[in-house]
């Protein structure tokens, strides 16, 4: 958890003004750790000895790394593999996303059970890192930890899902909720209306700790309140925590949130000591933010109830008992350009998230006049794709519209795309490259030093100039791009280049690559292993970027030993 901001404090007193008046229940004494109770009978126990095991892990890493786990060290490095490595076992799909505006760049890891419908999303994240002054076990290998091993049980009980479950492990979050709000902000509108509630966990396991929830009276929170009162425990809201940790991020962007904690550096008071145990006027962690936030500064019984808890909830919210066949369909790209009298492309792709593949049929609505949309083939089997055509006819209304793709089974599933109609018509094609040849200096390319050049030493594949990409036999990465403006109407657009590549590596090993991008789709990686004496050329459709100005980009990294030259001549894009 991060430090309290100054408007924080107004919210303690009050939560010490609200704590004062309680009511004292006669029993002050929590049940034992290892009762259960009858509610949660179809929710599966959480070993609170495996969630201990990967804190136990997330403290040696600390150990072995300066005593900490801070964004941008190499303990949250070496945290992001342990946590990374265990679900991609499991059978996760995983992402490390860059926080490229944090204090300290680092990965966000994200992980999704590849199961459920994929507009449907329960979320559940922690923050992986500590601050610099000290392991921060509890703070939050807790909530890390107890996310970990609810994900590894739901992989390994594989049960059918009626709702998409997605885990996230944030950086940054130390420094003031970076890593969630840069995930957050990452987000389209649409992306962000598929989380239907977002679950957090910061402090799980405090020693002298209580048991609070976010936003205690929402609907959000029913599943973890229901799991806590079946205990009788009395849980209470989250004052101190409020705004100081990642589902703030989420609240932010209009998404429901909830989540467990324990308590930081606040006072237990005497109501909640003779409810919960522990000591009255002591804090719930003592050891907050300090270097004695360690293995032994946790609380079994209160990290224990909190994984089942977090279980209990994914059960309820996301697990079907009856398997179901549903899908998922999307538009790549999302967006086009159609100049009246020409046409555009875009792949719809359908995925099977439950139960059996099933028949889905392509329609679409929301084209203005004079335009029309077919699809090729009409119908999928869902894990198939279709070719939708987007035509404008020489008298289409122009201006931008959004298509809506439906795709129609057992149950009906949608996606948009933006389509911009232009006035002007036919095909204003041709060679679209810039210094294709690079016999006329470096414009309009940018590229890293000594790329574009005639040394003699690789032969060019016509004239005298070629770009030259990496070659040194030490660790070099060089770079090659040129934006391109691509017009729509054609009826082709065909990127082509020759390339070479001259290789001192052996074996089927690929030590160093070539990789060709436009805009962020990857074309195509090449490496030592494809080295050929002379040059072949390569060849793309790019019809899905009519309309749109892209960058084509050359990207050669190469190790630390023996050299791969990437020799790249006579770069075309011919549109007709």
């Amino acid at each position: 958890m991060r430090r309290r901001t100054p408007a924080a404090g107004l919210a303690l007193a009050l939560f010490a003004a609200m704590t004062a008046t309680l009511a004292v229940p006669a029993a002050a004494t929590a049940r034992p750790a290892t009762a259960t109770p009858t509610l949660v009978a179809a929710a599966p126990d959480i070993s609170v000895t495996n969630v201990q095991a990967h804190l136990t892990q997330l403290n040696t890493i600390a150990t072995n790394n300066g005593g900490t786990r801070r964004a941008g060290s190499a303990g949250y490095t070496a945290s992001v593999s342990y946590v990374k490595g265990k679900l991609q076992a499991a059978g996760y799909t995983v992402t490390e996303q860059t926080c490229t505006s944090c204090t300290y760049p680092g990965s966000n890891l994200i992980a999704e059970w590849p199961q459920g419908p994929a507009d449907q999303v329960v979320m559940f994240g922690a923050h992986l890192d500590s601050v610099s002054a000290g392991p921060g076990i509890n703070d939050n290998g807790s909530g890390s930890a107890t996310l970990l091993e609810n994900a590894l049980v739901l992989a390994s009980q594989n049960p059918t899902m009626t709702k998409r479950v997605r885990f996230a492990w944030w950086n940054g979050e130390e420094q003031g909720l970076q890593g969630s709000n840069f995930y957050v902000n990452s987000l389209s509108a649409t992306q962000k209306s598929y989380i239907k509630g977002y679950y957090n966990f910061d402090m799980v396991a405090s020693p002298n700790g209580g048991y609070f929830i976010n936003r205690i009276t929402s609907a959000t929170a029913a599943p973890l309140k229901a799991y806590w009162d079946s205990f009788g425990i009395q849980p209470e809201e989250n004052v101190e925590g409020q705004g100081r940790s990642d589902d703030y991020s989420f609240a932010n962007a209009g998404i429901q949130t909830s989540g467990y904690a324990a308590g930081a550096s606040a006072t237990k008071t005497s109501a909640q000591a003779s409810k919960w145990g522990g000591t009255a006027g002591a804090a719930y962690d003592s050891c907050y933010h300090r270097s004695c936030d360690t293995a032994s500064n946790i609380n079994a019984t209160i990290l224990n109830r909190s994984a089942d808890g977090v279980a209990y909830a994914i059960w309820q919210l996301a697990v079907g008992g009856t398997a179901t066949n549903d899908f998922s369909v999307a538009v790549s790209p999302t967006s086009g350009s159609v100049a009246r009298g020409g046409s555009t492309t875009a792949t719809v792709s359908t995925t099977t998230t439950s139960g059996t593949a099933q028949t889905v049929s392509l329609s679409a609505s929301g084209a203005p006049s004079g335009v029309t949309v077919s699809f090729s083939p009409s119908s999928v089997t869902s894990g198939g794709s279709a070719t939708m055509t987007v035509s404008a006819s020489s008298t289409a209304t122009t201006g931008t519209f959004t298509l809506t793709v439906t795709g129609t089974g057992a149950v009906t599933h949608t996606a948009t795309y933006s389509l911009t109609v232009t006035g002007t018509g036919g095909c204003a094609g041709g060679q679209l490259i810039g210094n294709s040849g690079f016999e006329s200096g470096s414009t309009p390319w940018t590229a890293s030093s000594g790329v574009i050049t005639s040394d003699t030493g690789q032969a060019a594949h016509g004239g005298s100039y070629k770009a030259w990409l990496d070659g040194y036999g030490s660790s070099h990465t060089d770079t090659l791009s040129q934006s391109v403006s691509i017009p729509a109407g054609c009826a082709s657009y065909t990127l082509a280049f020759w390339l070479h590549i001259d290789t001192a590596e052996s074996g089927t090993t690929a030590y160093d690559k070539l990789t060709v991008q436009v805009g962020t789709t990857t074309l195509a990686t090449y490496s030592n292993v494809n080295a050929v004496t002379g040059y072949t050329q390569r060849t793309f459709n790019l019809a899905a970027y009519a309309g749109q100005t892209v960058t084509l980009k050359f990207t050669g990294v190469e190790d630390a030993s023996l050299q791969t030259s990437f020799v790249v001549d006579d770069v075309t894009l011919q549109a007709s």
